[in-house]
């Protein structure tokens, strides 16, 4: 349950915001813990069944996650107490929902909680990597320093996904038109030219027969198969969700033609930077490892990062764990070892993170280079196909008149 409460703190000022607790007793124990003296606390207004139902829908964006952090970096540079400037950036915030969760920081905040705790109730927002940073920064003092990094970071990796997310949304909208072209030339187009060719009472060439068996499924059974290929996509996504299937799913990934290459960069671009941001920051390798391992991205690879953990605590090197595996080339390994002989491993992973971000983006633009004459090929001669096979036994049957 949320409750509104209004506070006075030891230095006489009065405060106002909103405690989460099981019932309002505890919540009331929590205010007082925090040496404060409670003026009012009542529950607050229960959301409407909607309004939950809408609320689960809302969704914080990976621009906003790092325009805030860039915004708060130059508050707090600019010696603007945090929680002032939480509530500061609160009221630029466009969205509803983002503005709601950073006005329930700024409170828990100016409550008396660590920032980084406070930032830690909204796991899917914040990732364990951010939290972990800025907690590191707290501690050592630098929390301006370790939020100007986190932006940097954040934005690199947006501008990354975003660009193979652009690279992959022509052909799918090419190959998604020409999909919907030919079930419409299939079911509209093709029956009608059948029925005139099987008239005329011709042999049909293999190219025709096979064009218009295709027709007869897709007008009959067509949404039989549309059922099972949306059943096939639920099945896997659920499957998806199972640790077994995430770990094969994932395996299935990085052995992908080409696409398998670019993910493995960027996993490996997203394990130097994470490494090297909390190396730097001053967490300890082993709790850095466990952190990177969770924000990686792929089960494969977490599972390696907290074998290598796990290899760390008992005395041996990461890169003793990570050349035994493939998925990890021997450049990495390589580097990650040189950084641990000389005691520059923050430097090498910098070096690393900086060598796979170019990888990746000299992968994506020549894949992008590549994708349009491919599709053109693909395009064409599908449209060959079906001209050959269709137009072909009409001019022979024009002929024979």
């Amino acid at each position: 349950m949320k409750f509104n409460y209004l506070v006075r703190n030891p230095k006489g000022e009065t405060q106002s915001g909103t405690i989460e607790a099981p019932n309002q007793s505890i919540a009331l124990k929590t205010l007082q813990s925090r040496n404060l003296i409670v003026i009012r606390l009542k529950a607050a207004e229960r959301m409407s069944l909607l309004s939950r139902k809408l609320k689960i829908f809302e969704r914080v964006k990976r621009k906003e996650v790092f325009v805030f952090f860039r915004e708060l970096s130059i508050l707090v540079g600019s010696n603007v107490p945090l929680v002032q400037s939480l509530k500061a950036l609160a009221q630029q915030i466009e969205s509803p929902y983002f503005r709601e969760i950073i006005l329930g920081i700024a409170n828990d905040v100016d409550g008396g909680m660590a920032f980084s705790k406070a930032l830690s109730k909204y796991p899917k927002i914040f990732s364990p990597f951010s939290i972990n940073l800025i907690k590191s920064g707290e501690v050592a003092g630098q929390l301006q320093e370790c939020l100007d990094y986190l932006a940097n970071y954040l934005e690199k990796e947006y501008y990354l996904i975003s660009r193979i997310r652009g690279a992959m949304a022509y052909p799918a909208f090419i190959l998604g038109a020409f999909l919907v072209i030919g079930v419409v030339v299939m079911v509209m187009v093709i029956p009608q030219l059948t029925s005139i060719l099987i008239e005329a009472g011709q042999e049909l060439p293999l190219s025709t027969k096979i064009v218009i068996a295709v027709s007869e499924l897709v007008r009959k059974f067509g949404w039989l198969v549309l059922l099972i290929l949306v059943m096939i996509g639920l099945a896997v996504w659920r499957y998806n969700k199972t640790k077994q299937g995430k770990l094969i799913i994932d395996g299935i990934k990085l052995k992908l033609p080409i696409f398998g290459k670019i993910l493995q960069k960027t996993y490996l671009a997203r394990l130097s930077d994470n490494l090297n941001a909390l190396v730097k920051g001053g967490v300890s390798i082993i709790q850095a490892l466990n952190i990177s391992g969770q924000v990686v991205g792929n089960v494969v690879i977490q599972r390696i990062i907290w074998q290598a953990r796990d290899e760390v605590r008992m005395g041996h090197t990461i890169s003793s764990t990570l050349e035994k595996h493939k998925e990890f080339p021997p450049l990495f390994y390589q580097m990650v070892k040189t950084g641990e002989k000389t005691g520059q491993l923050d430097v090498i992973l910098a070096k690393l993170s900086s060598f796979y971000n170019k990888e990746v983006d000299n992968v994506v633009g020549s894949l992008t280079q590549l994708i349009e004459p491919i599709l053109i090929v693909c395009l064409g001669a599908g449209v060959a196909v079906l001209v050959f096979a269709v137009f072909v036994p009409i001019y022979n049957l024009a002929g024979a008149f």
